[in-house]
């Protein structure tokens, strides 16, 4: 089973509530409404269908226990039960925020930030045809922390649910208030419920995910880093889990980002311009060193 850090529980650790259908009424509609796109960008297209990511059930299915004398099924668990089939992907949305912030040297802009509805779709598709007598499930959470002022973070929240992306939202009230331990209860939780066949997960935080994640490549299942390559050392370096930086994620950006990969050079090599000015960074150690 998946590791677990010392320290708190999630405070729901059963995962996401079921979907139902929210209200009729005029509100707003995440795909046409420009203000509610978590992308940024002027229109949103829906190219998942009926397969979208909304949450699956968070009980054990009922099932038949295997026969006596008989190979247990791969997807049984140890009560004998069958477990279905799940394809999981975790969205680490104060690392990637703060990873694409690095990478780019400046703050992430509407037409800078990925996009929600290409990642739905790229991710569904990887999840093989729906049709397929054991076809997976598909769940796709964002676990994002909450300023005190959220601002324009409801308009961003409720964006998310109409993707078809379930949102843990826990408050920040401190400095290290974080949701690390929320994602790893969660990986745990569906790697028991489940049958975890495919975890794609959206951090570059190798420090809190390498141990957890290349255990269980080790018990089966296909694990899949998306982070940017320049901050994702741990999982490029790993034998066991596959790496893909967002931006090769394809329509993940509306135009490419502004930055220079090492693992993609042109041969003649290239400029790689400092991210603040030499000045202001000097200016700043010597007032550290003097403080």
């Amino acid at each position: 089973m998946i590791g677990r850090r010392p320290g708190r529980r999630a405070t729901a650790p059963g995962g996401p509530p079921r979907f139902s259908p929210l209200p009729t009424g005029p509100a707003a509609d995440p795909v046409t409404d420009p203000a509610m796109d978590p992308g940024g960008a002027p229109h949103v297209t829906d190219d998942v269908g009926a397969r979208h990511t909304a949450p699956v059930s968070d009980t054990l299915a009922p099932g038949t226990p295997t026969d006596s004398g008989t190979l247990p099924d791969p997807g049984a668990g140890a009560d004998g039960r069958v477990r279905p089939a799940l394809d999981l992907l975790i969205w680490d949305a104060p690392n990637i925020d703060m990873t694409l912030s690095t990478v780019i040297g400046a703050r992430p802009t509407a037409a800078s930030r990925p996009r929600f509805d290409a990642i739905a779709a790229w991710f569904v598709e990887g999840a093989g045809d729906p049709t397929e007598p054991d076809a997976s499930d598909v769940e796709a959470c964002v676990f994002a922390n909450i300023p005190p002022q959220p601002g324009t973070l409801q308009r961003w929240v409720e964006a998310l649910r109409g993707f078809g992306f379930a949102v843990f939202a826990r408050p920040k009230t401190q400095p290290d208030d974080d949701i690390d331990q929320d994602m790893l209860d969660h990986i745990a939780v569906r790697a028991h419920s489940h049958r975890l066949r495919r975890l794609v997960v959206f951090s570059g935080d190798g420090r809190n995910f390498a141990e957890p994640l290349e255990q269980l490549v080790r018990e089966g299942t296909q694990v899949v880093v998306v982070a940017f390559s320049e901050v994702a050392g741990y999982a490029i370096s790993s034998d066991l889990l596959q790496f893909i930086d967002i931006e090769d994620v394809p329509g993940a950006f509306t135009e490419p980002l502004d930055r220079v990969r090492l693992d993609a050079l042109p041969p003649d090599g290239a400029w790689l311009r400092p991210t603040r000015s030499l000045r202001d960074f000097v200016s700043s150690w010597t007032a550290r060193r003097n403080g």
